[in-house]
């Protein structure tokens, strides 16, 4: 699955906030670690903003901090807010769609869509959280 670059910036932005909830994230800090550009990020943090995943303080030590349940909160829930998970055309859209085969490979396509759908639904920011912490300790250098 190929995520919109929103998304993706979106998605990091949140497990940046998330990972310590208490302290406010700079979106310039954001943006340089990701290579976005702030303007860019910034229109992303407030869509984050706006759901209430998100909240902003500006000024001096100001930023965006995490105010979402982080065990609730599914990576469904932060896609979705920038892209139609699994939208096909309608059907008879496209002259394939009008033969068995191309019925058929559109069946498929939607069971796929449905599967990835079930399973960014089934993990929350917390789990994802672990998965990073994973991540960086197997890429720590020894001790």
């Amino acid at each position: 699955m190929r995520l919109q670059k929103n998304t993706s910036i979106a998605l990091c932005s949140i497990l940046e906030a998330a990972s310590d909830p208490a302290r406010q994230v700079v979106a310039a800090d954001v943006a340089e670690k990701y290579g976005v550009s702030v303007h860019h990020l910034a229109k992303v943090l407030r869509q984050l903003g706006r759901v209430g995943l998100l909240e902003s303080a500006r000024g001096v030590g100001g930023g965006y901090r995490f105010v979402g349940n982080a065990r609730r909160v599914t990576l469904l829930d932060v896609v979705e807010l920038f892209e139609d998970v699994g939208a096909r055309p309608a059907e008879g859209a496209t002259r394939e769609a009008k033969t068995d085969e191309g019925r058929g490979i559109a069946r498929v396509l939607a069971e796929i869509d449905e599967t990835a759908k079930a399973v960014l639904g089934s993990i929350t920011i917390a789990t994802m959280l672990r998965i990073v912490a994973r991540e960086r300790a197997s890429h720590a250098p020894p001790s």
